[in-house]
């Protein structure tokens, strides 16, 4: 399975996307509103600057306790790791692995085309094996 058949299968196939400028606030309130866990940070709406997540948000209300009126700038990751659309799903869960990242860009020679979350990829390897285990069953009961 690809990196692109799992942002087929996503159900909010939008990317959220935020400028570095913006306040934390902001960052907290588009995140509830879109229900995310994490935002692409983007000072045009296409370029990919950073990325913040809740856990960069809740690390940093333990360090500054005025962090909301902050920057975005301030808490994003700006050393994005990111994947191809073409690359495998099961590399993708490596570098997840390795590097404990949740939500990874997604890009299409150089264009950001998605995010994909560590539950994008649960859900796509849990369809997977429920196909695999339907097939041999259905070969058993044929049989």
């Amino acid at each position: 399975m690809r990196v692109n058949d799992v942002l087929k299968g996503k159900q909010i196939q939008e990317i959220v996307t935020i400028t570095p400028d913006a306040t934390v606030a902001d960052l907290v309130a588009l995140m509830a509103q879109h229900n995310v866990g994490a935002v692409i940070v983007s000072s045009d709406g296409a370029a990919l600057d950073g990325i913040v997540s809740e856990r960069d948000v809740v690390r940093h209300l333990g360090d500054d306790s005025g962090i909301l009126d902050r920057t975005v700038s301030t808490i994003m990751t700006a050393e994005v790791h990111t994947c191809e659309g073409t690359d495998d799903v099961t590399e993708l869960m490596q570098l997840m692995t390795d590097r404990r990242i949740r939500h990874v860009p997604a890009l299409t020679d150089g264009a950001l085309t998605g995010v994909v979350s560590i539950g994008d990829v649960v859900k796509s390897r849990i369809g997977e094996l429920e196909f695999e285990r339907d097939q041999l069953s259905q070969y058993v009961h044929t049989s």
